[in-house]
């Protein structure tokens, strides 16, 4: 369990999904746990699950021990000018896309300590993927309740941080690909005759149980597709046609032009 006071500036989708899995989960005692946000529905949303209400971001700061900072990036700035000097020698965790760890330095009055994490929405289900720079100044009791909060909230990967557009553009935006992948397989079965919500549901609760599998067993993902497709049989008809289509290309080339307006926040 987290013993120190976690405050969040910016409860929107990432940063609600975070708090909420956090308190959910029983690692962050809802008596450690400031919000402020611009939006008084996300406010009131803090609230019903068991946070204290800050009046801004400087009280979020004076409060807080660690601090989550997930705002969007063009609203960074402000947001950390709000702050004024109450995060001098606090620590910062920054979701804030594009926004390198100098960026943000330059962005505050104070020195705080400060950790880059890349986080993804599935964190709403307690299923996150959670990319932490391994090159920050935390201390070592920090960077535990760090990976304390994420952990139980998803899988934690320790990355240094000129990789941290890649985790971008590979699990931070994988969640939308992976839909776009679900909605196609679900289409290629109503087109076949089955029900929409039945092919919905067979479509989601393949690619969980393969993602699973992976994560599980460890077994190489070639090596999975291997044991569906028998020889002259359905499935390599249609890894076939996949292929015919350049699936491989084009989802390389998303996490390329992803990662690459990463870079250019």
């Amino acid at each position: 369990m987290v013993t120190k006071k976690i405050g969040i500036i910016g409860c929107g989708n990432m940063g609600g999904a975070i708090l909420y899995g956090a308190l959910e989960s029983g690692v962050l005692p809802k008596e450690n746990a400031y919000v402020y946000d611009i939006n008084p529905a996300m406010m009131e949303k803090a609230k019903k699950w068991g946070a204290t209400l800050a009046s801004d971001d400087e009280d979020v700061c004076r409060n807080a021990d660690i601090v989550l900072l997930a705002v969007k990036p063009q609203n960074a700035s402000e947001a950390l000018e709000m702050c004024k000097e109450a995060l001098d020698n606090k620590a910062l965790m920054s979701i804030v896309a594009g926004v390198t760890t100098e960026r943000l330095r330059n962005m505050i009055h104070g020195a705080p300590r400060i950790l880059r994490i890349m986080p993804n929405t599935p964190a709403m289900v307690y299923e996150g993927a959670f990319a932490l720079c391994s090159d920050n100044d935390f201390t070592e009791e920090e960077l535990s309740d760090a990976k304390s909060i994420y952990e139980t909230i998803g899988v934690v990967e320790m990355i240094p941080e000129h990789l941290i557009d890649a985790v971008c553009g590979l699990s931070g935006g994988g969640p939308a690909y992976a839909a776009m992948f679900i909605e196609a397989l679900s289409d290629g079965g109503v087109k076949q005759g089955l029900p929409r919500a039945v092919a919905y549901r067979l479509a989601a609760q393949t690619c969980l149980g393969t993602a699973k599998m992976i994560l599980e067993t460890g077994i190489h993902p070639g090596e999975l597709k291997d044991m569906v497709t028998s020889p002259g049989g359905t499935t390599i008809e249609g890894c076939e046609a996949l292929e015919r289509g350049g699936m491989r290309a084009a989802v390389i080339d998303c996490v390329n032009v992803a990662s690459e307006k990463s870079r250019k926040l």
